[in-house]
């Protein structure tokens, strides 16, 4: 069964598209948004998506596929396996605070101040939630 995955890439953020694609596959198999059998897009089709080079996606889907997310399967794209050891909610939580501190860093860097940077996240959390609120809909 193919999930319906569009990958969220920001050419600016300092993060390599490959590293974009890679973490947010991890992050949605562990919020069970991608699921053991599932199948991952196909390069071409991230590629087109993402205005990106098809290397740079082949390059993430055959990191994950070494680290044993995925696995390539003939005629079909890279499938979901079963995680051996899905990290604990604490571990999960501890990437993600890793992953804000990092952006709170960075806010700094550019000037941002503790309202403004709070605002960015305000701001980012609505349109998740309406975007998510809109994809349920057309469901």
């Amino acid at each position: 069964m193919a999930a319906s995955v569009r990958f969220q890439i920001h050419p600016s953020s300092g993060v390599p598209i490959y590293r974009q694609i890679i973490d947010q596959v991890h992050a949605l198999v562990a919020g069970g948004k991608l699921r053991p059998g599932d199948l991952l897009p196909s390069v071409r089709t991230v590629a087109r998506a993402a205005d990106v080079n098809p290397m740079t996606v082949s390059k993430a889907y055959s990191q994950l596929e070494s680290a044993g997310v995925v696995e390539r399967v003939r005629g079909q794209g890279m499938r979901v396996l079963a995680p051996a050891d899905r990290p604990a909610p604490k571990r999960r939580r501890a990437e993600f605070r890793d992953l804000l501190a990092a952006a709170l860093h960075r806010g700094r860097q550019l000037g941002l101040d503790d309202d403004q940077i709070q605002a960015e996240v305000d701001d980012l959390l609505a349109a998740h939630d309406a975007a998510t609120a809109e994809q349920t809909a057309n469901r």
